[in-house]
């Protein structure tokens, strides 16, 4: 269990890592709770970003004082017009030695990294199957459905048998991501040799040294099926702070692959580069933060990603006890979130209005807890989701980077205020019985 003290002397590290990076390093004040440890944080962020821009005044989007090369901490870039031919020399985010001489494109975001992807499929394959896993990462669903005219999503179901055998001629993609349980996640992992033809691995919510991401990797491999590993960095690679958005699509090398697979894969490769060019898609420098890659940057990152998924745990564990009836699903594969049910949840807007109202009523007394869409900071956030399997909307609670003791103040006060919610729910005259469906993707609310 981490002391208040220990989680105060954990951050000053990470407040003296970004303030090293400076130019001019302002005086620290030892912090002495977690909100002079957030505003700190996103002030020393803030002034980092300010530093770059000031100092690189020159290199515009049209590179035209050719006064040499623009750099971030350890990242070098050579680009044109655009930065349409964007290259970027520089560590690699992932832990691993196998990838640190893999060829990486760099994106605006993670999402223009898959969309880039999955349009440069087109050229490659003229038509194909992308499985899915079910409650697969929602904008990736959207994205296929709406604009992958050229890909059939197929969402798989356990066993599985479906990647054990063919029933047709075309390519088959498997979509691989976190936002599934740790059941399924396992269980496909079991399956020897699936008759797939590419691995498409977004590993956004595990830490970039995950064991997870080492065995998907060590799957793929077993079955000479090759795999492009995604990635949005705006979420645990920048020490909670969201330094800017950033995407990477990863393709490892493939000694051991056969000469069509070597020709596919660069085909791709190559595909997905110009995409990333007539999409507009590239990534800005400025947005890579100067403070990766070192040996510090990845020790902290691991004391941060390991209290996530400690409280994560002792989220799910209190749920189990105090909400159950609420639980929707309380073990991810990340492990980084969970998600609550209710029949009040019926429309995303009933769902965002009561995520913020409990945020709201939380913070009144104190409790570090936001109305914020994301996850890997140092409060606690809330926001509304999707429960494509089952059809509803639910509320999404994502682990906080905190004490021990403080976190689980968080969960208590979090189930505490969601019984009694549903308790003046059930009491109120009229209360809603059933749950209505939620609407077809063509008449939902765009996000």
């Amino acid at each position: 269990m981490e002391t208040v003290e220990g989680y105060l002397r954990r951050k000053e590290e990470e407040l003296k890592l970004l303030n090293g990076f400076l130019a001019e390093p302002v005086k620290l004040r030892q912090p002495r709770s977690v909100d002079e440890v957030i505003e700190q944080k996103f002030h020393l962020a803030a002034a980092l970003k300010a530093e770059h821009h000031l100092h690189d005044w020159a290199l515009t989007e049209t590179a035209w004082t050719q006064s040499g090369r623009p750099k971030s901490g350890p990242f070098e870039f050579s680009y044109d017009y655009q930065r349409a031919d964007l290259e970027v020399r520089g560590p690699s985010f992932y832990a691993f030695e196998e990838l640190a001489n893999a060829t990486t494109i760099y994106s605006a975001s993670g999402m223009a990294a898959i969309s880039a992807l999955l349009m440069a499929l087109r050229p490659t394959f003229s038509e194909a199957d992308i499985m899915t896993l079910p409650n697969a990462y929602g904008e990736t669903t959207e994205l296929i459905e709406g604009h992958a005219k050229h890909l059939r999503r197929v969402e798989m179901a356990e066993p599985f048998a479906d990647i054990r055998g063919r029933d047709g001629s075309r390519p088959r993609i498997l979509s691989f991501d976190s936002s599934t349980s740790s059941k399924i996640f396992e269980e496909l992992l079991k399956c020897a040799r699936p008759l797939i033809d590419l691995i498409v691995f977004d590993t956004t919510c595990f830490s970039g040294g995950s064991g997870r991401i080492c065995r998907v990797l060590n799957w793929a491999r077993s079955g000479s099926i090759p795999v492009v590993l995604l990635r949005s960095h705006t979420k645990l690679d920048s020490l909670g702070i969201e330094y800017g958005r950033l995407g990477s699509t990863v393709f490892p090398n493939s000694p051991g692959f056969s000469e069509r697979q070597k020709t596919f894969m660069q085909q791709l490769l190559t595909n997905t580069q110009d995409a990333i060019r007539v999409f507009g898609g590239a990534a800005v420098p400025a947005h890579f933060p100067p403070f990766v890659g070192n040996r510090v940057h990845r020790s902290l990152t691991s004391g941060r990603i390991a209290a996530l998924l400690k409280n994560g745990r002792h989220m799910k564990s209190h749920f189990l006890k105090s909400v159950p009836g609420f639980a929707a699903e309380l073990d991810f594969a990340h492990g980084l979130y969970v998600t609550l049910a209710s029949t009040r949840l019926d429309s995303e807007k009933a769902a965002r209005e009561i995520a913020a109202e409990m945020c709201s009523d939380l913070k009144k007394t104190g409790l570090p807890l936001r109305h914020a869409g994301s996850f890997g900071f140092d409060f606690g956030a809330a926001e509304w989701a999707q429960d494509r399997t089952r059809n509803r909307y639910v509320v999404r609670l994502a682990a906080a980077d905190l004490p021990t003791a403080m976190w689980d103040a968080v969960v208590g006060a979090v189930a505490a205020w969601w019984s009694a919610s549903e308790c003046r729910t059930s009491l109120a005259p009229g209360r809603r019985r059933a749950q209505s469906p939620m609407p077809s993707r063509a008449d939902e609310p765009s996000q």
